[in-house]
């Protein structure tokens, strides 16, 4: 491992979701089983951005994919680019069988923007928010609503504005659908993000914290989005306990 890597940054699929998404990938419509993305991962790690957000001074500047083929890809930003992130994120988004990744990326100018990655490369990005050293935390994706295209959610400078703003991916686009104030995801320095995407009770659900961190709230969407507390206790263990649908 490289002197400057931190926090993980990569979780291979395991082999019986691997073999269910490449059953998938063989269907009519679908691509083919080899050009599936089964695994995606930050090098390059880099000092040029030094926002530190996550802890440290280190960002990365390459996205590597790999292909059930075997095949590995990378793609690397122009010198202002930079990937703020944690980890990038393996999700398929328009239920082809084949999936994205979704990452962090952040200008030297502009500060931070939500991208979208397929086997060829970027396929969609946000806006950046507009300013150096603004960031944005991802909570996860789901098809939210029921009706049949994803959602992606994360939360807006987790910070500052503590915004929640849910786009819909559908051919390619990303488009804002939906916004909530008043939530967050994340402090500075830490080397994760808190909360995520859960189904209990057969409905997805989003799980981030209050502004002072004081409640953990369950957030859903069917047309506009709603929150509800359900619990005071935020904590890293208190959220993985209920994404697991343990509280």
């Amino acid at each position: 491992m490289h002197k400057w890597a931190r926090r993980p940054l990569w979780r291979c699929l395991q082999g019986v979701v691997r073999r269910a998404l490449l059953m998938l990938c063989l269907l009519p419509g679908t691509l083919a089983a080899s050009d599936a993305i089964i695994s995606a991962r930050y090098e390059g790690p880099t000092t040029r951005y030094a926002h530190d957000v996550l802890g440290d001074a280190i960002e990365h500047v390459t996205l590597r994919v790999g292909l059930a083929s075997g095949v590995t890809r990378r793609f690397t930003l122009p010198d202002d680019l930079v990937f703020e992130d944690t980890e990038p994120r393996i999700v398929d988004l328009d239920f082809d069988g084949s999936a994205e990744v979704i990452v962090v990326e952040s200008s030297q100018s502009r500060g931070a923007r939500l991208a979208i990655y397929g086997q060829q490369g970027r396929i969609a990005a946000t806006d950046f928010i507009g300013t150096r050293f603004r960031w944005l935390a991802p909570i996860g994706a789901a098809d939210l609503d029921g009706d049949g295209h994803m959602e992606i959610a994360y939360i807006d400078r987790p910070h500052l504005a503590k915004t929640l703003r849910l786009l819909r991916y559908r051919d390619q686009n990303l488009t804002l659908i939906a916004q909530l104030s008043g939530l967050t995801n994340h402090r500075i320095g830490e080397r994760d993000i808190a909360g995520g995407v859960r189904v209990c009770a057969g409905r997805p659900e989003l799980l981030v914290a209050s502004p002072d961190w004081s409640q953990m709230l369950s957030v859903t969407f069917d047309g506009a989005l709603a929150g509800r507390v359900i619990g005071e206790d935020t904590s890293r263990a208190a959220f993985a306990r209920a994404l697991a649908c343990a509280s």
